[in-house]
């Protein structure tokens, strides 16, 4: 039997059905569990969630992990799947998304 959600896990939830109102179930699965790591908990919901949709997206829908195996440092390879991570973004019609010209490539879970 599972228990009754916390707190914090129905934040994470309304942050998530907020922020990505389409994303696919397996993909916001994955988000709410990184979500939840113990490096994201203390913030508040909707940057942990923020945070780890991004991280996700950068591993599971770009290029981001094969330019890192062919040599391109962290920032640089963050640089160019920064279009790919927004156009994830728009089909989950997000409301927010990267903005390369003020550092925002998000963080990493």
């Amino acid at each position: 039997m599972k228990s009754a959600p916390t707190a914090r896990r129905r934040a994470v939830d309304k942050a998530l059905t907020l922020l990505l109102p389409w994303a696919p179930f397996a993909d916001a699965e994955a988000i709410r569990r990184l979500a939840d790591d113990r490096k994201l908990r203390t913030l508040p919901p909707a940057i942990a969630v923020w945070l780890a949709a991004v991280t996700h997206i950068r591993h599971e829908h770009t290029g981001y992990d094969a330019l890192l195996g062919e040599g391109y440092e962290r920032d640089a390879a963050r640089h160019f799947v920064v279009d790919d991570i927004n156009a994830v973004l728009t089909r989950w019609r997000a409301t927010r998304l990267l903005d390369p010209e003020e550092g925002d490539i998000g963080g990493e879970v």
